[in-house]
């Protein structure tokens, strides 16, 4: 038996091992070289794996809980009401609109109303995993685009759930699992169950906010990062069998977890943590979605398999992109939403068993469904690729969001120094610099700051600085110090990882924006932090008491005094993450800033020197 594992865990392995780089090779995203492997190992070729790829699946769908809860960890509850308005209203809209059309052209076709009702919402679903995993290989999950289709599909998660329990009712009675997906509280009565899943999310709301920190900081403080691993994955299996067990989606479950804990110092070690598992339970799913394509049923009934695929792509693509117009997107992003968003999704394969359990579709209309939706997912990486590469650019032409993106043109350096970001912060280390004859490699992501930097004579190059390979073109591996100018906060802890990950050897001198992103920034472990407006601001204040009549010597004495002191405190207050704890030791560090300012004052008072500019000082 274990033998049997081992080998079955050797070629789902090696298929992705072999097949996701050669198909990224050839221009094409991971997601399809997973699906490509599938089909090699499955029933379609060499059969190396058979009807435990279903098995698999469900075993893998996990790693959709898991990028949900990592999804979470990247969007502040902030951002998450900023999206109210597309969450509701476009993915409330798209899955209305079409259940209500593919009911209607089911019904069309002589299908009972209950059975056309079911067919509509399980068509109305899109494939989570597949459409995020490829807008973020592509960088594109903060677009309009990215940031719809995400709406949508987080909207679709929680629609599982009311069609979850709608679906008993559509049945025919000669149900075989009445209590499908609801755990023990299938057995509770309406409003006890209600109250039991109302308390639940409550629940994980709370431990989130007032007993995963204390947790994790304790885990943290034992040095092991295994433990750490342990607690993290103990996080989202656990929330996951709650979520189960009340008849809610674990996915959204966790996503809400993740959600609360966005704000917390263990955020990025949380998600380093979580990703690798991640990926590979996502990769697996993916190699299961391609290995369960039934190409038997497929050669038998070919064209009755590809019509339905390419129809059902066609009404979703369309009422995706009637919503998009509505909602203001550009073509150019609209194109990308509404193919993006075409396919059916995983939750579908649930739909569909759950429907034939409670006598709503037959097994003939399931069997060739599932071959549909797998097709339909795995059709989705070229469809975004035909987009990208062929539609957009002839259809799109004058939109600004069809742009190429620039290739970057990072040359080959040997320089001491590399400059991360040449705005007002990195131009001016860049010219201190080069004034004391010391070389730097200069990188910016703005090209328009590019042509306009070397029109005046400086030598920029054009790229993203948080990419190991152009890190590496740069001379990252060689260079002595990295200086981390670039504006944009979360761009900063991606190139401190990328960092940490290849050029351990690099030192970093990072720029804050403020105290708080210096806290982040000292907890991911930087030791050499400039915030921006810290030194300007004191230099003021040394200014204003000049001119209120105290010595040059005293108030820049004062100036470095405050700054050494504010700089001790700093590391104390970025490991305090509670408000009111957090208000108290501000005061108390204030009374200490005092209390030694004006033990420096006495000191200076027992001097004879009059300062630098020779004027007497205050009495």
């Amino acid at each position: 038996m274990e033998q049997g594992f081992l080998f079955q865990a050797m070629i789902y392995l090696a298929a992705a091992v072999i097949t996701v780089p050669l198909v990224k090779k050839i221009g094409l995203g991971s997601v399809l070289g997973y699906l490509v492997a599938g089909i090699i190992i499955g029933p379609a070729c060499f059969k190396l794996i058979g009807k435990e790829g279903e098995n698999l699946m469900h075993f893998a769908e996990f790693g959709v809980v898991m990028m949900l809860f990592v999804i979470g960890l990247e969007l502040e509850p902030a951002t998450l009401w900023r999206l109210r308005k597309n969450i509701v209203g476009l993915g409330g809209l798209q899955v209305a609109i079409t259940t209500i059309v593919v009911a209607g052209f089911a019904m069309l076709l002589n299908m009972g109303w209950q059975q056309a009702l079911a067919l509509g919402m399980i068509i109305s679903m899109s494939s989570t995993a597949i459409v995020l995993q490829s807008l973020n290989e592509k960088g594109l999950m903060k677009s309009a685009a990215g940031q719809s289709a995400f709406a949508v599909l987080l909207f679709q998660d929680i629609a599982v759930i009311p069609m979850l329990a709608l679906f008993p009712l559509l049945g025919t009675g000669n149900s075989s699992a009445a209590t499908h997906g609801t755990g023990f509280a299938g057995s509770l009565p309406g409003w006890a169950q209600t109250l039991l899943v109302l308390g639940s999310v409550a629940l994980v709301i709370v431990s989130g906010r007032y007993l995963m920190r204390p947790l994790f900081r304790i885990i943290a403080k034992t040095g092991m990062r295994e433990m750490f691993t342990a607690t993290a994955l103990l996080l989202v299996v656990g929330i996951a069998v709650l979520m189960t067990s009340v008849g809610l989606s674990p996915a959204l479950g966790t996503f809400l977890a993740g959600v609360v804990l966005a704000n917390s110092e263990y955020r990025h070690e949380l998600e380093s943590d979580i990703d690798p598992f991640k990926g590979l339970l996502l990769g697996l799913f993916f190699i299961a979605v391609g290995a369960s394509i039934d190409f038997n049923l497929i050669a038998a009934r070919p064209m009755l398999i590809a019509g339905l695929v390419l129809a059902i792509m066609t009404v979703k693509f369309l009422v995706l992109f009637l919503l998009g117009k509505s909602f203001r997107l550009s073509n150019a992003q609209n194109f990308l939403f509404s193919v993006g968003l075409c396919q059916v999704g995983e939750f579908a394969f649930v739909l569909l068993s759950f429907s034939t359990q409670e006598g709503i579709l037959s097994k003939d209309v399931t069997d060739i469904m599932i071959a549909v939706v797998a097709i339909s997912m795995a059709l989705t990486p070229l469809a975004m690729m035909l987009n990208e590469k062929f539609i957009v650019p002839r259809l799109c032409a004058g939109d600004p969001d069809a742009t190429p993106a620039r290739e970057p043109d990072v040359e080959e350096q040997d320089h001491p120094v590399i400059i991360a970001g040449y705005g007002h912060f990195g131009s001016t280390v860049d010219r201190f610099l080069r004034a004391n004859n010391i070389g730097a490699t200069v990188l910016d992501i703005d090209s328009d700051n590019v042509d306009r930097v070397r029109r005046m004579g400086f030598n920029v190059y054009y790229g993203d600085a948080s990419r190991h390979d152009l890190l590496q073109i740069a001379g990252a591996h060689k260079a002595k110090l990295i200086i981390i100018a670039i504006s944009d906060e979360d761009k900063r802890r991606e190139m401190i990882d990328t960092i940490k990950k290849h050029f351990p050897n690099l030192r970093m001198l990072v720029r804050a924006s403020n105290r708080y992103d210096a806290y982040d920034l000292m907890n991911a472990g930087m030791l050499h932090i400039y915030r921006e407006t810290l030194d300007t601001s004191i230099r003021m204040g040394v200014d204003a008491l000049r001119m209120l009549g105290y010595r040059a010597h005293e108030a820049n004495r004062w100036g470095k005094t405050f700054f050494v002191q504010d700089e001790k405190t700093l590391k104390y207050l970025s490991s305090i993450r509670n408000d009111e704890e957090y208000i108290n030791a501000v005061r108390h560090n204030s009374r200490e800033m005092e209390a030694v300012l004006e033990a420096d004052k006495k000191l200076l008072h027992f001097t004879a020197d009059e300062g630098w500019d020779g004027r007497p000082g205050l009495d």
